[in-house]
């Protein structure tokens, strides 16, 4: 089985953000505050690009076992990508209410957060942790 790429790591998380373009830095810093007071911890990368928050250990029905944030992000071209544990699907009726969006299993894709109310993208991430 293929090693794992996206692991904790020791690199810089803050100049981690100073390579980003002042709109996704300026998102990523918002992001990195609304985390980190949730989840009371600090930021720290996992792999090259993803800022998480907290760690849990998962175990899949396969056998396959790692760890990953709690919650996390990363900025990527096409916008912010927010990581989570749970099953975006059914959290659609809240998500609406946050603003402009689109999902995966796991993700929550906003281009930027001028497009969502972020005090209720607060309170959602609230919800998933």
């Amino acid at each position: 089985m293929a090693e794992l790429k996206t692991r904790p790591n020791k690199n810089d998380v803050t100049a981690y953000l100073a390579t980003l373009g002042d709109d996704q830095r300026s998102d990523s810093e918002q992001l990195v505050n609304i985390m980190q007071e949730i989840i009371g911890e600090p930021p720290v990368m996992w792999g090259t690009s993803i800022i998480g928050f907290g760690s849990k250990h998962l175990k899949y029905e396969s056998g396959r076992e790692l760890d990953w944030p709690i919650i996390g992000f990363a900025a990527r071209k096409s916008g912010m990508v927010i990581y989570s544990l749970e099953y975006l699907e059914n959290y659609r009726k809240e998500l609406d209410k946050v603003g402009k969006y689109k999902i995966g299993k796991g993700c929550l894709y906003i281009k930027r957060l001028a497009d969502v109310d972020t005090d209720k993208l607060q309170k959602f991430i609230k919800k998933l942790v």
